[in-house]
């Protein structure tokens, strides 16, 4: 499956009681499916997956393929440190009709390019399902090199790996040395016109949660050969990216997503809520943003 150029690593919506708000869940796959996202990754860093529990990863993974029916992928982390939890978790996902499972990259127990490798292979060959690794090195203390990844690249399922790694270097041989057909995403909203210069597909985005069609007029303006013009949205979006990340994520988003109206809750300790003070200065730099688009339409 292609999984499209611009994926959002969807937050999880919650209620005042930090259960999963299903009723909030259907609205934001309806708003971000109608705003620019091709494909939603479930239960990512931005999902709060560390928070969430086996059952609740499921009824989420459940709820979100019939949500985004007809209207784009739905790709469910299932990955973690424990390679057989991960195999269970990606053989129930499976089963309840997600289109892809993304892997991240074992954390804590830092494994070393053997065990990354037979990790992954394991999981792949549990499954039928498309499968992205998700290498973020700031997270898991390991990064996954180059040669580990062509390696991967070669296993039939495995069709992608989400980059965060911000190291263009390594992108650049990953893409040189991998197939033809092996996509990869930039794991960094800020990273994305690079990637794409260097020849990847596009991006797993935050951002895009609220500037969703942009991104996806950057993406496809570069596309279309208009590289000054892409550049431009480039360095306008910066700020925003910036913003959204001032705080741990998904933090900031989950405020500003409050006050434009797309309530998707509270947060799960350790995360707490950004203050008022704050959010109100992100969506002012937001506001900022989407005005000096309309120069450059």
């Amino acid at each position: 499956m292609d999984f499209g150029q611009l994926l959002t690593a969807m937050v999880t919506p919650f209620n005042h009681n930090e259960e999963i708000d299903f009723e909030k869940t259907t609205r934001l796959v309806h708003f971000l499916t109608d705003n620019g996202t091709d494909s939603i990754v479930v239960s990512g860093t931005t999902g709060e997956s560390a928070t969430l529990s086996t059952d609740e990863k499921l009824a989420l993974f459940e709820h979100v393929v019939k949500a985004a029916k007809g209207r784009g992928g739905v790709i469910a982390g299932t990955g973690n440190n424990n390679t057989k939890a991960s195999i269970e978790l990606t053989k129930e996902a499976e089963r309840l009709g997600v289109d892809g499972i993304m892997l991240v990259a074992p954390y804590y127990n830092r494994p070393n390019q053997d065990g990354l490798y037979e990790h992954f292979k394991a999981i792949a060959e549990s499954t039928a399902l498309p499968v992205m690794v998700y290498n973020i090195p700031s997270r898991s203390s390991v990064n996954i090199e180059v040669e580990t990844i062509v390696k991967l690249s070669q296993i039939d399922n495995i069709v992608s790996v989400k980059e965060a790694s911000g190291d263009l270097d390594q992108m650049s041989k990953i893409i040189e040395n991998t197939r033809e057909d092996f996509q990869l995403y930039s794991g960094d909203d800020s990273m994305t016109l690079p990637v794409l210069a260097i020849g990847g597909s596009g991006v797993v985005s935050v951002a895009s949660h609220v500037i969703g069609n942009e991104m996806q007029q950057m993406i496809n303006t570069f596309k279309q050969g208009d590289y000054t013009k892409a550049a431009s949205i480039h360095r306008k979006m910066l700020p925003v990216v910036k913003a959204l990340f001032s705080q741990p994520s998904p933090t900031p988003l989950k405020a500003v997503l409050a006050l434009q109206g797309l309530d998707t809750g509270t947060l799960r300790l350790p995360l707490v809520p950004v203050d008022e003070e704050h959010t109100r200065e992100i969506e002012k730099t937001i506001e900022k943003f989407k005005q000096s688009m309309a120069s450059i339409r």
